[in-house]
């Protein structure tokens, strides 16, 4: 999709109101209920249901017949990266169920706490994440590895959950932004006609200081953590996710990779668990499965809405207001040219909750940008991705987040504070912005 700032491509600000109306009343009501002291205060009003008035709204503001709006719905809902996104948390919560189900989980814990102090529980949890992240180019499937593990030592010691699955969370962004795999590097660097390796080179200096500031912070965090007295386990369960870690660094799809870890975890759990039989791996299955309804529900209704959204014009006219703010400003050309691109990505994904549509969807539009202002097209995909893995770790209605807390049992507006390492990224992209650090030779 090619969109000119000359061209408004039927652009239409209205177009943009459905998914106001969706966090009005999804967070509206989670704020509303903390305020007044309710308990799960952002789980009162399911997502799945506060995105229906969203969705009917946009249906009538589409400007054609009620059955096409129906049937773009249907097809922006059914888009591949929404498929893969669904069977990613049906096999996410299958084998987080089945490896809790036969103490993998309990068992990978016990021997993290036997072979790393309190203190550094956090920095390996993002390391970890990080790694496996980087390995398999995808943030999703690294959440669903690490995240009943993350959740498992805050259980067993006194680092509360929140700042594990955060460690996870910013370690699985970290990956997902840097990997030469990732959907949103290619994105970038072929809407910018640049290099996987020109890119990563500007990339590399942007998210790997972030990062160890990140790991200073967790440090600094569970330093006073205490030393617990880990349990006796059986090695052989911690087999599943050795399996996935390692297939992590093949070149198979992540599809793949929780299969093969759903099947050695049932194996494994028929063989040593004695009250582990067929009937019980089923129904640790379908228990995943549940488990990731609301989940998965969720991103098919915004993945519809985004599409109405955007046949209608309303990410264009988004995209054409930010050109046009980027297009007065005078002072500092090539940082107001950068400036300007990263609000095209970070607003695209504002509205789309997808960090690869959202570089698509911004990509031609940031192309026109980096030549009107002389900008280098290696720091342009560079910005393309970093603000995109920003802006979808901290979203509470992004898969990534979806995802963790559902594993997790807890709220995404929660957590968005507590995920260090994107709020640390967003500052140093802001300084190589405004430092134009660093300058490559072409």
């Amino acid at each position: 999709m090619s969109i000119s700032p000359q061209d408004p491509v039927q652009a239409r600000a209205l177009a943009l109101l459905p998914l106001l109306v969706f966090l009005a009343i999804f967070l509206g009501s989670g704020i509303y209920h903390s305020l007044i002291g309710t308990e799960f205060a952002f789980y009162q009003v399911k997502a799945p249901v506060a995105a229906l008035p969203a969705l009917i709204l946009a249906v009538l503001l589409y400007r054609d017949k009620l059955n096409v709006a129906i049937d773009e719905f249907l097809s922006g809902a059914s888009h591949p990266n929404l498929i893969l996104m669904f069977m990613v948390f049906m096999l996410a919560g299958s084998f987080a169920s089945v490896s809790s189900a036969i103490g993998s989980v309990d068992a990978t814990v016990q021997l993290g706490l036997s072979v790393i102090p309190p203190s550094f529980v956090l920095p390996m949890l993002f390391i970890i994440a990080a790694f496996i992240a980087t390995a398999m180019g995808t943030s999703m499937g690294t959440i669903a590895a690490c995240a009943p593990i993350a959740f498992g030592f805050a259980q067993a010691t006194d680092i509360e959950a929140i700042y594990a699955i955060g460690a996870v969370v910013g370690g699985a962004m970290f990956g997902d932004n840097l990997s030469m795999i990732s959907d949103t590097t290619i994105a970038a660097t072929r809407s910018q006609h640049v290099e996987l390796r020109d890119k990563f080179r500007v990339n590399v200096w942007i998210a790997l200081p972030a990062a160890l500031v990140t790991l200073v912070i967790y440090m600094l965090v569970s330093h006073d953590s205490q030393a617990l007295d880990y349990k006796e386990y059986n090695i052989w369960l911690i087999l599943p996710y050795l399996a996935v870690f390692f297939l992590a660094f093949s070149r198979l799809h992540v599809l793949v990779i929780l299969s093969i870890g759903i099947l050695i975890s049932g194996f494994i759990g028929l063989l040593t668990t004695p009250d582990f039989g067929f009937l019980q791996l089923n129904t640790a299955i379908y228990d995943g499965f549940i488990g990731m309804f609301e989940v998965a529900l969720l991103s098919m209704f915004l993945g519809g809405l985004s599409a109405l959204m955007q046949k209608e014009g309303g990410l264009q006219w988004l995209i054409q207001r930010i050109y046009a703010v980027t297009h007065l400003l005078k002072a500092g050309r090539e940082r107001s040219g950068e400036l300007g691109v990263s609000c095209l990505v970070i607003f695209s994904n504002l509205f789309v909750a997808n960090n690869t549509v959202a570089i698509i969807l911004s990509g031609d539009m940031a192309r026109e940008v980096a030549k009107e202002y002389g900008l280098d097209p290696k720091r342009v995909a560079a910005l393309l991705d970093t603000f995109s893995c920003v802006v979808q770790g901290l979203i509470p209605y992004g898969a990534q987040l979806l995802l963790a807390c559902s594993i997790a049992k807890m709220s995404p507006v929660e957590l968005i504070g507590n995920i260090y390492y994107c709020w640390i990224l967003a500052i140093f992209a802001l300084i190589a912005i405004v430092t134009r650090y660093p300058r490559l030779k072409t």
